[in-house]
């Protein structure tokens, strides 16, 4: 079996930042890529952004580039960190963990069979 957990969610202003951590324990021998994803109410489930195994490829969404970025732990084995700088309201959701198999950024949803119980993000004023 393998646990994911989310943690570093909160209430945050417009313009503001926030990281958010991902780490992936128990069977995780063949644990390589890990992504981030979000869901707003009423909306489904979205990609966010991912990252390789090696950590040195990376895909996001359009609506993120340029203000998210995600890396993987230095220290720590399937960690990952997604750093979200100038956050606006239309990035309020609940925010998701994803971790796979595999050597590449994924960022189609039902590949990932791992998920946290993901970490809630409200940007308002």
């Amino acid at each position: 079996q393998v646990q994911v957990a989310e943690t570093g969610g909160g209430l945050v202003q417009p313009g503001d930042s926030l990281r958010l951590s991902c780490s992936a324990s128990g069977r995780t021998r063949n644990i390589y890529s890990m992504g981030w994803f979000r869901q707003s109410p009423g909306k489904e489930r979205e990609f966010v952004a991912a990252i390789s195994r090696s950590g040195n490829s990376t895909d996001y969404a359009d609506s993120v580039k340029g203000r998210f970025t995600i890396f993987r732990d230095n220290v720590a084995q399937n960690s990952v960190h997604l750093q979200m700088n100038r956050l606006k309201p239309e990035d309020t959701a609940v925010y998701y963990c994803g971790a796979k198999a595999s050597t590449w950024a994924e960022s189609v949803i039902r590949s990932y069979p791992y998920w946290g119980r993901g970490t809630q993000v409200t940007v308002s004023s």
